[in-house]
């Protein structure tokens, strides 16, 4: 991965060729340790010798002394500024230590320096592709494969840098020949898939994701596809794969969920039951299964879930919002307010809250208690939920008349 100096380039530089030569042959056989003593020792006879910090450089980076080899490369370009071999070396090191941002200038001065380089162009490509730049980083990968089309990193990471650019189209064929060029790398054709479905094209999606039955994380995206698509058969079939590939509680609350879909409520129960035993105390799941009864507009079950979640997290406003949201639609108004009451208590009153609140007094004919809070939700909404402010206003009309009789 990293650059060596020529060998006679070295043999010049150095002011005594035995224990150069010693540490070259350390460095040739794998030797760090050795080469590590050795190199130390000639930098520090001459810390002016820059062919002595760059190969102390390699030799801790074959010892995975990172951060050591980054500050021995810096002093060898302090020394020898623009030093291509030096500076290749240290942005990968600094990419590879997610310091994508200092290997930039490295490595596209580098590039420059040795524009027929396809390594420097690929390197310079992944940290403008780290870095936020799809743009140049796909123009710096299509500079190293112009130089050798075999680079399957570098067609991936043109792939993902036009897939980042939104060009999904474009991209695809990079995915799949970098795949092509080295089958280790086809999982990442997955990235593409959820690209493609986080821009509303699932049947594309569907296409790709098809193509890795054993990957649990493809079997859950397609059956959430499915879902999304109104087909829960085939979203149950996808997450009993998933369950079965990797029986993580999300796995399986996506079964019972589609389960629930599917009209298949006897098959969803035992699952959610069998959750909800191993960790009662499980805010997340509790959270979960709520979701799942409220989407099945089942309140009432709904409502004692996030009740429960609230209840593990006193301070949590979402528990308590979307159990007053239930609670509301389940017409258990004395419940509902509580639940009101407690977001009030945690200073997180929201928009909907005061019109939750208008709404159940309203029904309770607390007159002048359900006009403040419509007033509280058309002061607070601003233009935000207009068809719930036309209701308010036209509640609101009625119930001053009345409040003024």
């Amino acid at each position: 991965m990293f650059v060596l100096l020529p060998l006679a380039a070295f043999m010049a530089l150095a002011g005594s060729t035995d224990p150069q030569a010693a540490g070259l042959q350390a460095l040739d056989r794998q030797d760090y340790q050795e080469a590590q003593k050795i190199f130390s020792q000639l930098a520090a006879q001459d810390p002016k010798d820059y062919s002595a910090l760059f190969n102390l450089a390699l030799a801790e980076t074959g010892l995975h002394r990172e951060s050591a080899a980054a500050e021995h490369y810096k002093q060898v370009l302090a020394l020898k500024p623009a030093l291509y071999e030096a500076e290749l070396n240290l942005g990968i090191l600094y990419l590879q230590e997610q310091r994508a941002s200092n290997a930039v200038a490295l490595l596209r001065d580098a590039a420059k320096q040795k524009p027929n380089q396809a390594r420097a162009q690929r390197y310079l490509g992944e940290s403008l592709l780290a870095t936020g730049d799809p743009a140049g980083a796909a123009g710096a990968f299509e500079a190293a494969l112009a130089i050798d089309p075999k680079q399957a990193v570098a067609e991936l990471g043109l792939g993902q840098a036009l897939a980042r650019e939104g060009k999904l189209d474009e991209a695809a064929p990079h995915y799949r020949h970098a795949a092509a060029l080295d089958p280790d790398l086809q999982s990442y054709e997955l990235e593409l898939a959820l690209a493609l479905s986080t821009a509303n094209r699932a049947d594309d999606a569907i296409a790709i994701l098809k193509d890795f039955p054993n990957d649990a994380g493809a079997r859950e995206e397609l059956g959430r596809l499915y879902l999304q698509s109104n087909r829960p058969a085939d979203a149950v079939a996808e997450f009993k794969t998933a369950v079965e590939l990797s029986p993580t509680p999300a796995n399986s609350l996506a079964l019972a969920t589609a389960y629930l879909k599917n009209n298949q409520p006897d098959l969803a129960k035992p699952i959610l039951e069998s959750a909800l035993a191993a960790t009662p105390n499980d805010y997340d799941l509790r959270m979960a299964i709520g979701r799942i009864y409220r989407d099945q507009r089942n309140f009432p079950a709904a409502a004692n879930e996030f009740v429960a979640a609230a209840n593990l997290k006193p301070d949590s406003r979402q528990a308590w919002s979307e159990a007053a949201s239930v609670l509301v639609m389940a017409q258990q108004y004395p419940q509902a307010l509580a639940a009101l009451d407690k977001i009030h208590s945690l200073n997180a009153d929201q928009p909907g809250d005061y019109y939750y609140r208008a709404m159940i007094l309203d029904k309770l004919h607390e007159v002048k208690p359900a006009l403040a809070s419509y007033r509280q939700f058309l002061a607070a909404s601003q233009g935000k939920f207009p068809d719930q402010e036309f209701i308010a206003r036209q509640r609101s009309r009625i119930l001053e008349r009345e409040a003024n009789r």
